[in-house]
């Protein structure tokens, strides 16, 4: 039944449109980049149809190679998980989770001793950055924590979080914040689509519109800079009701006009389909459903 299929070939092929990459898939198996051409050649021929464009610098999967790789690489995903859950020794459960600095910092890092307590033999890495990953193209991040309002269509995805923005400050300031003019703290969103959650949309929320134009505003790249400023009694924060929980629950931060909150985006749990039934991240995303209750 399978005896005509091209394995070599299709493997050489995933690893080749996982990087988008002749060069790099020849380091990875460790033949030259002619080989590579030459499987994915001898592929293309005995599908009948092209596979790649070749550009003068680079090469782009056509839609059939888009077609063929997401079914291969599912497909080689199940295949690695089922030969590592036969042998008698089995290999180390690994786990590599992208986030942002962010929310690594203020939500999962101090939640994850529960996660090593309950799995020890997983050895989880965390790559904080906010760059956009291609899950599809980037085989070495097992799954991402992203924030935001898209869909993902293509993905397997696992709804976390959503969030509300609302002002913070130091015990002592929020307490004082109504007889003076305390100095704002905010951040530097790079997503141009969630800038309007801000000071702008609370002030207006809060009939307090003027308070923008009395009070020093102080903006901070990140949103831990930011907190650990208004930690420090340096003003007040707007802030999401996610980042900020754990301060609130250790008492070194008090909602300031708790009644009045904008609405923010929300945090999704994303891995390429398949790989959600690969232990380590099976027990990822189960902790996770636990974590947000």
């Amino acid at each position: 039944m399978f005896a005509a299929l091209p394995l070599t070939a299709l493997r050489t092929f995933e690893s080749a449109a996982r990087q988008l990459s002749f060069k790099a898939a020849a380091q990875e198996l460790a033949v030259t980049p002619t080989a590579v051409s030459h499987q994915i050649k001898s592929l293309e021929s005995w599908l009948g149809v092209p596979l790649f464009e070749r550009l003068p610098r680079c090469v782009r999967l056509t839609e059939g190679g888009e077609r063929l790789f997401h079914s291969l690489h599912g497909a080689f995903l199940d295949m690695a998980q089922t030969l590592d859950s036969l042998r008698p020794q089995r290999s180390t459960g690994s786990l590599t989770l992208s986030t942002t600095p962010a929310f690594a910092a203020l939500w999962l890092i101090p939640r994850l001793g529960r996660f090593y307590a309950a799995h020890p033999g997983i050895n989880l890495r965390l790559d904080t950055s906010t760059a956009l990953l291609d899950l599809h193209q980037d085989a070495s991040v097992d799954l991402v924590l992203r924030y935001g309002f898209a869909d993902y269509p293509k993905l397997h995805s696992q709804c976390l979080l959503d969030e509300r923005f609302a002002v913070y400050g130091a015990p002592a300031l929020v307490a004082s914040a109504e007889q003076t003019t305390p100095t704002l703290i905010t951040v530097r969103w790079r997503n141009s689509a969630l800038y309007d959650r801000s000071w702008k949309a609370w002030c207006a929320a809060a009939g307090e519109e003027r308070l923008l134009e009395q009070a020093t505003l102080r903006e901070y790249d990140e949103e831990h800079y930011a907190l650990q400023a208004a930690i420090a009694g340096q003003g007040l924060v707007l802030a999401s009701s996610i980042l900020v929980s754990e301060s609130l629950d250790n008492g070194l931060l008090l909602p300031y006009r708790p009644e009045v909150t904008v609405p923010g985006a929300g945090y999704t749990a994303l891995c390429v389909p398949g790989r959600e039934r690969h232990p380590p991240v099976k027990a990822f995303f189960d902790w996770l459903s636990q974590e947000v209750g």
